[in-house]
């Protein structure tokens, strides 16, 4: 009877233990403990991606290259399998981009969203996804004035995105310009972009954080100034603590770690 009941304990334990991979879940095993992904049915592109990515092995061995306390971890650059002590990462990827699919507020950045990594909108005002990197939302708790202040930096970078959607119709006109040095048309169509920039700005529509996710930002956390600027493709459904853990570590000046921390594996769900 003994032997039965420590048998019978033992199986309870190890199915306490263990977490059967659904469809569209991704478990990373790091030097840090493991972390398991539910990708998001919403952001068709970057979940495939993701798993076509998983199932060949690109993330296996790469690094967090990239943590701020309170803010995220970001990891997925092919180049820092092989990367040396101190080296800066963050510029590999596979050699393409994933169109955005930024679903708000159904996806938003809430603590242990997954979301994608990706260029500045000065260069990449479509706001294409890398076709690797990704990072984990941590952030913080916020309050409801703090609440405010945010969708007051969202409002900002909504006019920032604008401004730079804009200039990218006029780059070949630029470029012509600035080879000729003709001052006085660069001057003109200066005055032409910020014109329309401003006319264009008083139809953005005012920026509001739904009541139900600020009820999150403010009890889970996160990071609620990305919305709308960054795709959320999935959330951390185990493994937070080790998240919470990595976002902890001291690094360099580059938020590299100084201690570097691993995928080691990666696991797919059937």
């Amino acid at each position: 009877m003994k032997k039965l009941i420590f048998t019978l304990l033992a199986f309870v334990t190890l199915c306490a233990c263990t977490h059967s991979l659904a469809k569209n879940e991704v478990k990373f095993t790091t030097t840090a403990g493991d972390i398991i992904v539910k990708l998001y049915d919403e952001t068709p592109l970057h979940r495939d991606n993701f798993l076509k990515l998983a199932r060949e092995g690109a993330y296996d061995s790469v690094l967090f290259h990239r943590v701020i306390k309170d803010f995220m971890i970001q990891t997925g650059d092919p180049n820092s399998k092989t990367a040396g002590e101190g080296v800066t990462l963050g510029s590999g990827g596979p050699g393409y981009t994933v169109p955005a699919e930024i679903v708000y507020p159904q996806t938003y950045h809430k603590k242990g969203a997954l979301a994608a990594a990706r260029q500045g909108d000065n260069v990449n005002p479509a706001k294409n996804s890398s076709g690797s990197q990704f990072y984990i939302a941590v952030g913080k708790v916020y309050t409801d004035e703090e609440l405010v202040q945010v969708e007051e930096r969202m409002q900002e970078m909504s006019k920032q995105s604008l401004f730079y959607s804009i200039v990218t119709e006029y780059t070949d006109t630029l470029t012509a310009m600035k080879m000729a040095n003709d001052q006085t048309g660069l001057l003109a169509l200066q005055t032409t972009i910020m014109d329309r920039v401003s006319a264009e700005a008083t139809k953005l529509p005012t920026v509001k954080i739904p009541e139900d996710l600020k009820k999150v930002y403010k009890t889970i956390g996160g990071v609620p100034f990305l919305d709308t600027q960054y795709t959320v493709f999935g959330e951390v459904v185990k493994g937070l603590n080790i998240v919470d853990s990595i976002a902890a570590v001291k690094c360099n000046g580059s938020d590299r770690p100084l201690v570097d921390i691993r995928i080691l594996k990666v696991e797919v769900g059937k």
